[in-house]
Protein backbone atom coordinates (compact mmCIF):
# COMPACT_ATOMS: atom_id res chain seq x y z
CA UNK A 1 0.00 0.00 0.00
CA UNK A 2 1.26 3.56 -0.75
CA UNK A 3 0.34 7.26 0.55
CA UNK A 4 -2.81 7.97 1.86
CA UNK A 5 -5.14 9.26 -0.58
CA UNK A 6 -8.17 9.98 0.81
CA UNK A 7 -8.82 11.10 4.72
CA UNK A 8 -12.73 11.63 5.89
CA UNK A 9 -12.13 12.44 9.72
CA UNK A 10 -15.06 13.13 11.74
CA UNK A 11 -17.97 13.30 9.47
CA UNK A 12 -21.22 14.24 10.62
CA UNK A 13 -24.48 14.07 8.79
CA UNK A 14 -28.71 14.37 10.37
CA UNK A 15 -31.73 14.21 8.43
CA UNK A 16 -35.24 15.05 9.97
CA UNK A 17 -35.40 12.16 12.92
CA UNK A 18 -31.71 10.65 11.86
CA UNK A 19 -28.82 10.44 13.32
CA UNK A 20 -26.76 8.80 10.34
CA UNK A 21 -23.39 9.71 10.68
CA UNK A 22 -21.99 10.07 14.24
CA UNK A 23 -18.12 11.34 13.90
CA UNK A 24 -17.24 8.61 11.14
CA UNK A 25 -13.42 8.60 9.95
CA UNK A 26 -11.85 6.47 7.41
CA UNK A 27 -8.72 6.61 5.06
CA UNK A 28 -8.08 4.94 2.12
CA UNK A 29 -4.13 4.28 0.58
CA UNK A 30 -2.89 4.27 -2.84
CA UNK A 31 -2.99 0.82 -4.16
CA UNK A 32 -5.23 -1.00 -1.52
CA UNK A 33 -8.84 -2.42 -1.67
CA UNK A 34 -10.54 -0.99 1.11
CA UNK A 35 -13.74 -2.76 2.44
CA UNK A 36 -16.13 -0.51 3.84
CA UNK A 37 -18.44 -2.90 5.92
CA UNK A 38 -21.53 -2.51 8.20
CA UNK A 39 -25.38 -3.66 8.72
CA UNK A 40 -28.27 -2.57 6.38
CA UNK A 41 -28.48 1.22 7.77
CA UNK A 42 -25.16 1.41 9.47
CA UNK A 43 -24.40 4.49 7.27
CA UNK A 44 -22.06 3.66 4.56
CA UNK A 45 -23.79 4.91 1.29
CA UNK A 46 -24.85 8.08 3.26
CA UNK A 47 -20.83 8.54 3.57
CA UNK A 48 -19.87 7.51 -0.18
CA UNK A 49 -22.71 10.28 -1.01
CA UNK A 50 -21.34 13.07 1.86
CA UNK A 51 -18.08 12.03 -0.05
CA UNK A 52 -19.41 12.70 -3.61
CA UNK A 53 -21.08 15.99 -2.96
CA UNK A 54 -24.53 14.54 -3.27
CA UNK A 55 -25.25 15.06 0.63
CA UNK A 56 -23.05 18.21 2.86
CA UNK A 57 -22.45 16.93 5.62
CA UNK A 58 -22.51 18.95 9.06
CA UNK A 59 -19.12 18.55 10.58
CA UNK A 60 -15.85 16.83 9.75
CA UNK A 61 -13.02 17.33 7.39
CA UNK A 62 -12.35 15.37 3.93
CA UNK A 63 -8.85 15.53 3.02
CA UNK A 64 -7.85 14.41 -0.74
CA UNK A 65 -4.73 14.26 -2.52
CA UNK A 66 -3.41 16.31 0.48
CA UNK A 67 -5.80 19.43 0.19
CA UNK A 68 -8.88 19.30 2.31
CA UNK A 69 -12.19 19.28 -0.40
CA UNK A 70 -15.75 19.57 -0.23
CA UNK A 71 -17.82 18.88 -3.25
CA UNK A 72 -20.99 20.35 -3.76
CA UNK A 73 -22.41 17.73 -6.55
CA UNK A 74 -21.19 14.17 -8.14
CA UNK A 75 -19.49 16.34 -11.02
CA UNK A 76 -17.05 18.00 -9.36
CA UNK A 77 -15.84 14.85 -7.25
CA UNK A 78 -15.61 12.78 -10.97
CA UNK A 79 -13.73 15.65 -12.52
CA UNK A 80 -11.53 15.38 -9.44
CA UNK A 81 -11.16 12.02 -9.92
CA UNK A 82 -13.73 9.86 -7.09
CA UNK A 83 -16.25 8.05 -8.75
CA UNK A 84 -18.62 5.53 -7.91
CA UNK A 85 -19.82 2.02 -9.41
CA UNK A 86 -22.97 1.85 -8.33
CA UNK A 87 -24.74 -1.43 -7.31
CA UNK A 88 -28.08 -0.24 -9.65
CA UNK A 89 -26.56 0.91 -12.97
CA UNK A 90 -27.24 3.58 -14.63
CA UNK A 91 -26.65 2.67 -18.19
CA UNK A 92 -29.25 3.72 -20.64
CA UNK A 93 -30.33 0.62 -22.55
CA UNK A 94 -30.93 1.74 -26.02
CA UNK A 95 -27.66 3.09 -27.22
CA UNK A 96 -24.34 1.70 -27.56
CA UNK A 97 -21.75 0.71 -24.95
CA UNK A 98 -19.67 3.45 -26.38
CA UNK A 99 -22.54 6.14 -26.02
CA UNK A 100 -23.04 5.35 -22.37
CA UNK A 101 -19.35 5.49 -21.51
CA UNK A 102 -19.36 9.27 -23.04
CA UNK A 103 -22.77 10.40 -22.29
CA UNK A 104 -22.91 14.16 -21.62
CA UNK A 105 -19.48 14.32 -22.62
CA UNK A 106 -19.39 13.31 -26.24
CA UNK A 107 -16.67 13.67 -28.25
CA UNK A 108 -17.49 15.90 -31.02
CA UNK A 109 -16.43 16.54 -34.95
CA UNK A 110 -17.89 20.06 -35.38
CA UNK A 111 -21.61 19.95 -34.72
CA UNK A 112 -22.33 15.98 -34.80
CA UNK A 113 -21.65 13.28 -32.46
CA UNK A 114 -18.49 11.85 -33.81
CA UNK A 115 -19.26 8.20 -32.82
CA UNK A 116 -16.04 6.63 -34.49
CA UNK A 117 -13.95 8.64 -31.99
CA UNK A 118 -15.72 7.31 -29.19
CA UNK A 119 -16.15 3.48 -30.60
CA UNK A 120 -11.80 4.03 -30.75
CA UNK A 121 -11.68 5.48 -27.28
CA UNK A 122 -13.60 3.28 -25.71
CA UNK A 123 -11.67 0.50 -26.99
CA UNK A 124 -8.71 1.90 -25.88
CA UNK A 125 -10.32 1.63 -22.27
CA UNK A 126 -11.43 -1.58 -22.96
CA UNK A 127 -7.60 -3.19 -23.85
CA UNK A 128 -6.54 -1.25 -21.01
CA UNK A 129 -8.68 -3.85 -18.24
CA UNK A 130 -8.06 -6.69 -21.03
CA UNK A 131 -12.40 -6.53 -21.46
CA UNK A 132 -13.60 -7.60 -24.50
CA UNK A 133 -16.75 -5.97 -25.26
CA UNK A 134 -17.75 -4.62 -28.87
CA UNK A 135 -18.20 -0.56 -27.86
CA UNK A 136 -20.69 -0.81 -30.83
CA UNK A 137 -23.23 -3.37 -29.12
CA UNK A 138 -26.13 -2.01 -28.12
CA UNK A 139 -25.98 -2.16 -23.82
CA UNK A 140 -29.34 -3.73 -23.29
CA UNK A 141 -28.14 -6.83 -25.01
CA UNK A 142 -25.04 -7.38 -22.45
CA UNK A 143 -25.05 -9.03 -19.48
CA UNK A 144 -25.58 -7.57 -16.02
CA UNK A 145 -21.65 -8.64 -15.52
CA UNK A 146 -20.67 -6.84 -18.93
CA UNK A 147 -22.90 -3.43 -18.30
CA UNK A 148 -21.00 -3.95 -15.19
CA UNK A 149 -17.23 -4.30 -16.59
CA UNK A 150 -18.93 -0.78 -19.14
CA UNK A 151 -19.33 0.86 -15.36
CA UNK A 152 -15.71 0.58 -14.72
CA UNK A 153 -14.76 1.64 -17.79
CA UNK A 154 -16.75 4.88 -17.63
CA UNK A 155 -14.86 5.18 -14.27
CA UNK A 156 -11.67 4.79 -15.72
CA UNK A 157 -12.39 7.28 -18.53
CA UNK A 158 -12.73 10.39 -15.74
CA UNK A 159 -9.24 9.68 -15.12
CA UNK A 160 -10.05 8.32 -11.43
CA UNK A 161 -8.21 7.98 -8.81
CA UNK A 162 -10.11 6.68 -6.14
CA UNK A 163 -13.33 3.88 -7.02
CA UNK A 164 -15.68 3.26 -4.96
CA UNK A 165 -17.43 -0.30 -5.36
CA UNK A 166 -21.09 -0.16 -4.55
CA UNK A 167 -21.77 -4.27 -3.73
CA UNK A 168 -20.25 -4.87 -7.15
CA UNK A 169 -20.61 -8.45 -7.19
CA UNK A 170 -24.55 -8.81 -6.20
CA UNK A 171 -26.01 -9.82 -9.67
CA UNK A 172 -23.05 -11.69 -11.05
CA UNK A 173 -22.20 -15.14 -11.73
CA UNK A 174 -19.19 -16.68 -9.98
CA UNK A 175 -17.08 -16.43 -13.55
CA UNK A 176 -18.04 -12.51 -13.73
CA UNK A 177 -17.45 -11.73 -9.93
CA UNK A 178 -13.55 -13.44 -10.76
CA UNK A 179 -13.59 -11.79 -13.91
CA UNK A 180 -14.43 -8.52 -11.63
CA UNK A 181 -11.67 -9.55 -9.49
CA UNK A 182 -8.87 -9.41 -11.30
CA UNK A 183 -9.83 -6.38 -12.60
CA UNK A 184 -9.82 -4.77 -9.05
CA UNK A 185 -6.26 -6.42 -8.59
CA UNK A 186 -5.16 -4.84 -11.75
CA UNK A 187 -6.26 -1.34 -10.49
CA UNK A 188 -5.07 -1.78 -7.15
CA UNK A 189 -1.35 -2.58 -8.85
CA UNK A 190 -1.96 0.66 -10.91
CA UNK A 191 -2.25 2.79 -7.37
CA UNK A 192 -5.42 3.63 -7.59
CA UNK A 193 -7.63 3.79 -4.25
CA UNK A 194 -10.36 1.32 -4.27
CA UNK A 195 -13.56 1.58 -1.62
CA UNK A 196 -15.22 -1.76 -1.67
CA UNK A 197 -19.24 -1.74 0.16
CA UNK A 198 -19.87 -5.68 -0.09
CA UNK A 199 -22.04 -7.94 2.41
CA UNK A 200 -20.43 -10.92 0.91
CA UNK A 201 -17.75 -12.11 3.78
CA UNK A 202 -15.93 -14.58 1.71
CA UNK A 203 -15.09 -11.99 -0.69
CA UNK A 204 -14.32 -9.21 1.81
CA UNK A 205 -11.32 -11.99 2.70
CA UNK A 206 -10.37 -12.52 -1.02
CA UNK A 207 -10.11 -8.95 -2.83
CA UNK A 208 -9.41 -6.42 0.22
CA UNK A 209 -5.86 -5.34 2.01
CA UNK A 210 -8.21 -3.41 4.93
CA UNK A 211 -11.68 -3.50 6.55
CA UNK A 212 -13.43 -0.38 8.29
CA UNK A 213 -16.48 -1.18 10.05
CA UNK A 214 -19.32 0.97 10.60
CA UNK A 215 -22.35 0.36 13.19
CA UNK A 216 -25.67 2.46 13.77
CA UNK A 217 -23.61 5.78 11.78
CA UNK A 218 -20.71 5.67 13.66
CA UNK A 219 -16.94 4.36 13.24
CA UNK A 220 -16.39 0.88 14.97
CA UNK A 221 -12.38 0.19 13.69
CA UNK A 222 -10.54 -0.32 10.73
CA UNK A 223 -8.71 -3.74 10.82
CA UNK A 224 -5.79 -5.73 8.32
CA UNK A 225 -7.69 -8.18 6.31
CA UNK A 226 -5.63 -10.95 5.91
CA UNK A 227 -4.97 -10.61 10.43
CA UNK A 228 -8.64 -10.64 10.91
CA UNK A 229 -11.31 -13.69 11.07
CA UNK A 230 -14.48 -13.37 9.75
CA UNK A 231 -16.10 -13.38 13.17
CA UNK A 232 -14.07 -10.58 14.11
CA UNK A 233 -15.93 -8.64 11.26
CA UNK A 234 -19.18 -9.66 11.88
CA UNK A 235 -18.89 -9.04 15.39
CA UNK A 236 -17.64 -5.30 15.28
CA UNK A 237 -20.67 -5.39 12.51
CA UNK A 238 -23.26 -6.53 14.97
CA UNK A 239 -22.21 -6.27 18.50
CA UNK A 240 -22.69 -10.17 18.74
CA UNK A 241 -21.85 -13.29 17.48
CA UNK A 242 -24.21 -15.20 14.89
CA UNK A 243 -24.17 -18.52 14.92
CA UNK A 244 -25.25 -19.85 10.81
CA UNK A 245 -24.91 -24.07 11.40
CA UNK A 246 -26.28 -25.96 8.93
CA UNK A 247 -29.68 -27.49 9.79
CA UNK A 248 -29.17 -31.26 10.60
CA UNK A 249 -32.50 -32.77 10.83
CA UNK A 250 -36.41 -31.98 9.63
CA UNK A 251 -38.40 -29.66 11.42
CA UNK A 252 -41.40 -30.91 9.78
CA UNK A 253 -43.70 -33.16 11.51
CA UNK A 254 -44.11 -36.71 9.84
CA UNK A 255 -47.38 -36.40 9.12
CA UNK A 256 -47.83 -32.55 8.25
CA UNK A 257 -50.41 -32.03 5.49
CA UNK A 258 -49.98 -31.16 1.93
CA UNK A 259 -50.40 -27.40 1.48
CA UNK A 260 -49.34 -27.24 -2.29
CA UNK A 261 -49.09 -29.76 -4.95
CA UNK A 262 -47.58 -28.76 -8.29
CA UNK A 263 -47.83 -31.28 -11.16
CA UNK A 264 -46.14 -31.34 -14.29
CA UNK A 265 -46.15 -27.62 -14.45
CA UNK A 266 -45.05 -25.69 -17.91
CA UNK A 267 -43.66 -22.38 -18.83
CA UNK A 268 -42.03 -21.14 -21.89
CA UNK A 269 -38.49 -22.24 -22.12
CA UNK A 270 -37.30 -22.27 -18.41
CA UNK A 271 -39.72 -24.64 -16.49
CA UNK A 272 -40.10 -27.70 -17.89
CA UNK A 273 -42.31 -30.81 -16.35
CA UNK A 274 -41.75 -29.46 -12.79
CA UNK A 275 -43.17 -31.31 -10.08
CA UNK A 276 -43.61 -30.91 -6.03
CA UNK A 277 -45.48 -30.84 -3.07
CA UNK A 278 -44.37 -28.09 -0.01
CA UNK A 279 -45.79 -29.34 3.49
CA UNK A 280 -47.65 -27.68 6.38
CA UNK A 281 -44.35 -25.29 8.47
CA UNK A 282 -41.73 -26.60 6.02
CA UNK A 283 -38.90 -24.32 4.21
CA UNK A 284 -38.78 -26.17 1.09
CA UNK A 285 -35.77 -24.76 -0.70
CA UNK A 286 -34.73 -24.21 -4.03
CA UNK A 287 -31.57 -24.85 -5.19
CA UNK A 288 -29.52 -24.43 -8.53
CA UNK A 289 -27.34 -22.36 -10.73
CA UNK A 290 -27.72 -19.06 -12.35
CA UNK A 291 -30.64 -19.68 -15.18
CA UNK A 292 -31.82 -23.17 -13.25
CA UNK A 293 -35.95 -22.11 -14.01
CA UNK A 294 -35.84 -21.49 -9.91
CA UNK A 295 -37.67 -17.97 -10.21
CA UNK A 296 -39.86 -18.77 -13.88
CA UNK A 297 -41.22 -21.93 -11.28
CA UNK A 298 -42.06 -19.64 -8.71
CA UNK A 299 -43.61 -16.53 -11.04
CA UNK A 300 -45.52 -19.32 -13.44
CA UNK A 301 -46.70 -20.30 -9.82
CA UNK A 302 -47.75 -17.39 -8.55
CA UNK A 303 -49.49 -16.07 -11.85
CA UNK A 304 -47.10 -13.57 -12.53
CA UNK A 305 -46.22 -15.44 -15.26
CA UNK A 306 -48.61 -17.27 -17.58
CA UNK A 307 -48.18 -21.27 -16.93
CA UNK A 308 -48.70 -23.79 -20.45
CA UNK A 309 -49.77 -26.21 -18.46
CA UNK A 310 -49.62 -27.93 -14.95
CA UNK A 311 -51.80 -28.44 -12.17
CA UNK A 312 -51.48 -26.95 -9.13
CA UNK A 313 -53.23 -27.81 -5.73
CA UNK A 314 -53.80 -25.84 -2.26
CA UNK A 315 -55.05 -28.20 0.82
CA UNK A 316 -56.13 -30.90 -1.48
CA UNK A 317 -57.84 -28.73 -4.01
CA UNK A 318 -57.14 -27.59 -7.21
CA UNK A 319 -56.41 -24.05 -8.14
CA UNK A 320 -56.89 -21.79 -11.30
CA UNK A 321 -54.11 -19.28 -10.91
CA UNK A 322 -53.94 -17.17 -13.75
CA UNK A 323 -52.64 -13.81 -12.18
CA UNK A 324 -50.97 -12.74 -8.90
CA UNK A 325 -54.78 -11.94 -7.63
CA UNK A 326 -55.74 -15.14 -8.05
CA UNK A 327 -52.53 -16.39 -6.16
CA UNK A 328 -53.28 -14.06 -3.41
CA UNK A 329 -56.61 -15.13 -3.07
CA UNK A 330 -55.54 -18.83 -2.66
CA UNK A 331 -53.31 -17.53 0.37
CA UNK A 332 -50.00 -17.41 -1.45
CA UNK A 333 -47.37 -14.46 -0.90
CA UNK A 334 -44.46 -13.38 -3.09
CA UNK A 335 -41.60 -12.09 -2.32
CA UNK A 336 -39.86 -11.36 -5.30
CA UNK A 337 -35.55 -10.92 -5.94
CA UNK A 338 -36.15 -7.75 -7.27
CA UNK A 339 -37.95 -6.19 -4.44
CA UNK A 340 -38.03 -2.52 -5.86
CA UNK A 341 -39.41 -3.60 -8.99
CA UNK A 342 -41.85 -5.75 -7.72
CA UNK A 343 -42.36 -5.72 -3.80
CA UNK A 344 -42.45 -1.93 -3.00
CA UNK A 345 -43.41 1.09 -4.11
CA UNK A 346 -40.57 3.28 -2.96
CA UNK A 347 -42.11 6.82 -3.18
CA UNK A 348 -44.98 5.80 -0.81
CA UNK A 349 -44.82 5.44 3.10
CA UNK A 350 -44.00 1.92 4.97
CA UNK A 351 -47.38 1.98 6.09
CA UNK A 352 -49.02 1.93 2.98
CA UNK A 353 -46.77 -0.49 1.69
CA UNK A 354 -47.58 -2.58 4.22
CA UNK A 355 -51.40 -2.66 3.65
CA UNK A 356 -50.94 -2.74 0.13
CA UNK A 357 -51.65 -6.12 -0.14
CA UNK A 358 -54.88 -6.19 1.77
CA UNK A 359 -56.63 -2.79 0.66
CA UNK A 360 -59.56 -3.86 0.90
CA UNK A 361 -59.65 -4.53 5.18
CA UNK A 362 -58.66 -1.15 5.35
CA UNK A 363 -61.42 0.94 3.45
CA UNK A 364 -64.54 2.76 5.62
CA UNK A 365 -66.74 2.62 2.16
CA UNK A 366 -64.55 4.57 -0.44
CA UNK A 367 -62.03 6.35 2.09
CA UNK A 368 -58.52 4.38 3.61
CA UNK A 369 -58.96 4.15 7.59
CA UNK A 370 -55.55 6.03 7.71
CA UNK A 371 -55.33 5.01 11.57
CA UNK A 372 -56.37 1.74 11.37
CA UNK A 373 -53.48 1.37 8.87
CA UNK A 374 -51.07 3.30 11.15
CA UNK A 375 -51.60 0.94 14.07
CA UNK A 376 -51.32 -2.04 11.75
CA UNK A 377 -48.18 -0.98 9.91
CA UNK A 378 -46.30 0.00 13.69
CA UNK A 379 -47.32 -3.92 14.91
CA UNK A 380 -45.54 -5.44 12.28
CA UNK A 381 -42.87 -3.01 12.35
CA UNK A 382 -42.20 -3.87 16.24
CA UNK A 383 -42.55 -7.40 15.23
CA UNK A 384 -39.92 -7.22 12.45
CA UNK A 385 -37.54 -4.76 14.25
CA UNK A 386 -38.00 -2.53 11.25
CA UNK A 387 -35.46 0.61 11.49
CA UNK A 388 -37.90 3.43 10.66
CA UNK A 389 -38.26 6.75 12.13
CA UNK A 390 -42.07 6.40 11.82
CA UNK A 391 -44.64 4.19 9.85
CA UNK A 392 -45.12 7.69 7.49
CA UNK A 393 -41.47 7.14 6.22
CA UNK A 394 -40.93 7.05 2.74
CA UNK A 395 -39.48 3.71 1.77
CA UNK A 396 -37.06 4.90 -0.29
CA UNK A 397 -35.40 6.33 2.64
CA UNK A 398 -34.73 2.43 4.29
CA UNK A 399 -31.94 0.50 4.03
CA UNK A 400 -31.87 -2.60 2.11
CA UNK A 401 -33.05 -5.08 4.86
CA UNK A 402 -35.45 -2.67 6.25
CA UNK A 403 -37.15 -2.99 2.99
CA UNK A 404 -37.17 -6.32 2.70
CA UNK A 405 -38.78 -6.50 6.08
CA UNK A 406 -41.57 -3.85 4.93
CA UNK A 407 -42.37 -6.43 1.84
CA UNK A 408 -42.27 -9.24 4.40
CA UNK A 409 -45.01 -6.78 6.61
CA UNK A 410 -47.05 -6.50 3.41
CA UNK A 411 -47.52 -10.50 3.10
CA UNK A 412 -48.11 -11.18 7.02
CA UNK A 413 -50.61 -8.61 7.11
CA UNK A 414 -52.18 -10.20 3.79
CA UNK A 415 -51.97 -13.34 6.51
CA UNK A 416 -50.88 -15.13 3.31
CA UNK A 417 -50.40 -19.12 4.17
CA UNK A 418 -48.15 -20.45 1.86
CA UNK A 419 -44.75 -17.61 1.08
CA UNK A 420 -42.36 -17.60 -1.51
CA UNK A 421 -39.45 -16.01 -0.78
CA UNK A 422 -36.86 -15.26 -3.60
CA UNK A 423 -33.60 -14.36 -2.71
CA UNK A 424 -34.68 -13.25 0.69
CA UNK A 425 -31.41 -11.58 1.90
CA UNK A 426 -29.45 -10.33 -1.63
CA UNK A 427 -27.95 -7.61 -0.58
CA UNK A 428 -28.74 -7.33 2.96
CA UNK A 429 -26.13 -7.46 5.89
CA UNK A 430 -25.76 -10.45 8.35
CA UNK A 431 -27.20 -9.25 11.11
CA UNK A 432 -30.34 -8.39 8.92
CA UNK A 433 -29.87 -11.62 7.44
CA UNK A 434 -30.16 -13.31 11.13
CA UNK A 435 -33.11 -11.42 11.75
CA UNK A 436 -35.17 -12.94 8.54
CA UNK A 437 -33.99 -16.28 9.07
CA UNK A 438 -35.09 -15.79 13.15
CA UNK A 439 -38.63 -14.88 11.27
CA UNK A 440 -38.53 -17.39 8.83
CA UNK A 441 -38.15 -20.32 11.78
CA UNK A 442 -40.83 -18.16 13.24
CA UNK A 443 -43.80 -18.40 10.49
CA UNK A 444 -43.18 -21.94 10.19
CA UNK A 445 -43.36 -22.61 14.01
CA UNK A 446 -46.55 -20.76 13.53
CA UNK A 447 -47.92 -23.14 10.96
CA UNK A 448 -46.70 -21.39 7.88
CA UNK A 449 -45.22 -22.94 4.51
CA UNK A 450 -42.18 -20.89 2.81
CA UNK A 451 -40.77 -21.97 -0.56
CA UNK A 452 -37.66 -20.35 -0.19
CA UNK A 453 -35.17 -19.71 -3.63
CA UNK A 454 -31.34 -18.71 -2.95
CA UNK A 455 -28.17 -18.98 -4.80
CA UNK A 456 -26.20 -19.15 -1.62
CA UNK A 457 -25.27 -22.77 -0.35
CA UNK A 458 -24.75 -21.97 3.06
CA UNK A 459 -28.46 -20.06 3.14
CA UNK A 460 -29.91 -23.24 1.68
CA UNK A 461 -28.21 -25.57 4.41
CA UNK A 462 -28.77 -23.50 6.67
CA UNK A 463 -33.08 -22.90 6.51
CA UNK A 464 -34.13 -25.39 4.22
CA UNK A 465 -36.09 -28.83 5.64
CA UNK A 466 -35.80 -30.20 1.94
CA UNK A 467 -34.59 -29.46 -1.20
CA UNK A 468 -36.02 -29.11 -4.60
CA UNK A 469 -32.62 -28.54 -7.51
CA UNK A 470 -33.05 -27.57 -10.77
CA UNK A 471 -31.04 -27.69 -13.64
CA UNK A 472 -31.82 -25.42 -16.99
CA UNK A 473 -35.42 -25.43 -16.12
CA UNK A 474 -35.85 -29.05 -15.10
CA UNK A 475 -36.34 -30.32 -11.35
CA UNK A 476 -32.91 -32.54 -11.11
CA UNK A 477 -33.12 -33.43 -7.71
CA UNK A 478 -34.85 -33.99 -4.62
CA UNK A 479 -33.02 -34.10 -0.79
CA UNK A 480 -33.97 -34.23 2.64
CA UNK A 481 -31.54 -31.99 4.74
CA UNK A 482 -30.62 -34.92 7.03
CA UNK A 483 -28.48 -36.33 3.51
CA UNK A 484 -28.15 -32.85 1.54
CA UNK A 485 -24.39 -31.58 1.10
CA UNK A 486 -22.97 -28.91 -0.85
CA UNK A 487 -21.56 -31.29 -3.02
CA UNK A 488 -24.69 -33.49 -3.53
CA UNK A 489 -26.39 -29.87 -4.54
CA UNK A 490 -24.11 -29.30 -7.46
CA UNK A 491 -23.59 -32.81 -8.89
CA UNK A 492 -27.79 -32.55 -9.22
CA UNK A 493 -27.45 -28.85 -9.76
CA UNK A 494 -25.32 -29.56 -13.35
CA UNK A 495 -27.18 -32.98 -14.30
CA UNK A 496 -28.51 -31.78 -17.42
CA UNK A 497 -30.93 -33.86 -19.09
Amino acid sequence: MGDVILTMKGIDKSFPGVHALDHVDLEVRKGEVHALMGENGAGKSTLMKVLTGIYHKDAGTITYEGKEVEFTNPREAQDAGIVIVHQELNMMGHLTVAQNIFIGREYMNGKLIDDKKMNEEAKKLFDQLGINIDPKETMSRLTVGKQQMCEIAKAISHEAKVIIFDEPSAALTEAEIEELFKIIRDLRDKQMGIVYISHRMDEIKVITDRVTVMRDGGYVGTLITKDSTKDDIINMMVGRVIYEDPKTESQVAPDAPVVLKVEHLNAGRMVKDVSFELHKGEILGFSGLMGAGRTETARALFGADPKDSGDIYVNGQKVDIKTPQDAVKCGIGYLSEDRKRFGIVVDKTVAENSTMASMENFMKGIFIDKKKEKDTAQEYVEALKTKTPSVDQLVVNLSGGNQQKVVIAKWLVRNCDILIFDEPTRGIDVGAKSEIYHLMNELVAEGKSIIMISSEMTEILRMSDRIVVMCEGRKTGELGIEEATQERIMHAATLRN
